[in-house]
């Protein structure tokens, strides 16, 4: 992952993907000065040296070996789960998670999800990107130890029942679905093991990745993607009511 995640098409394009997603919304929080992101689960850390420039990125993860590497790109971490983070209630103002809270170490994905909240103050953003479909189970999903793939509705109705105010669910890497799940059948048939994290030809990390700065175009302009390998969701903690 730490080897793959600069330059390999998916790393790249997903962060071109949470980049249309959270921009604008980004722009528009009322926080002094730059805004405090946490990244729940955030592996080797390069999506917090990628949000250095327009916050104050911190990190939390459960794995030590991914702390390690956090600290040689030289970025703010700490060890915790994402179902206890340390940071006090109504202080983070964008609280991301990639691709964790379907790990089978989450004991519950939707008390993963009112913990992520309870970090945000009133008006603060969380995004969250799981894999989708559980048609396209495989084998890299028992290499990783998935528990779960996500519908889009699944997504929403986990943030709704957190209390969040849901502003966008789309499906991601769009494009390539219909070669994905062609892959997908083969490997159950053929009883594959392993991840699909590995450099592919240096063609097609060309083509695949301008696949997904395409849907990243689509996104950024609002239009929403109806199937995909990938599923995310923007949501904001509600203003508390005033009496």
């Amino acid at each position: 992952m730490y080897a793959a995640e600069e330059r390999q098409w998916w790393y790249a394009g997903m962060r071109a993907i949470t980049d249309a997603l959270l921009r604008e919304p980004l722009r528009g929080l009322r926080a002094p000065g730059l805004p405090l992101l946490v990244d729940a689960g955030c592996g080797t850390g390069l999506n917090l040296r990628h949000f250095g420039g327009d916050t104050r990125a911190v990190g939390f993860d459960l794995s030590a070996e991914a702390l390690r590497f956090c600290r040689t790109r030289g970025v703010a971490v700490a060890r915790a789960s994402v179902l206890a983070l340390p940071v006090r209630g109504a202080s983070v103002d964008v609280v991301t998670s990639f691709d964790v809270i379907y790990h089978g170490w989450v004991e519950s994905d939707l008390l993963a999800i009112r913990e992520l909240v309870r970090a945000l103050r009133p008006g603060g953003l969380l995004v969250v990107r799981v894999p989708a479909l559980m048609l396209l189970w495989g084998a890299h999903d028992e290499a990783v130890h998935s528990r779960h793939r996500y519908t889009a509705r699944e997504l929403e109705e986990l943030f709704a029942r957190a209390g969040l105010e849901v502003v966008r669910v789309t499906y991601c890497n769009s494009i390539l679905f219909p070669l994905l799940a062609l892959r997908r059948t083969l490997d159950r048939w053929l009883s594959r093991h392993g991840s699909d994290v590995e450099f592919l030809p240096p063609a097609l990390e060309w083509l695949f990745l301008r696949f997904l700065r395409c849907e990243a175009w689509l996104i950024g302009k609002g239009v929403g993607l109806p199937i995909g390998a990938s599923v995310m969701a923007l949501g904001r903690k509600r203003e508390a009511a005033r009496g």
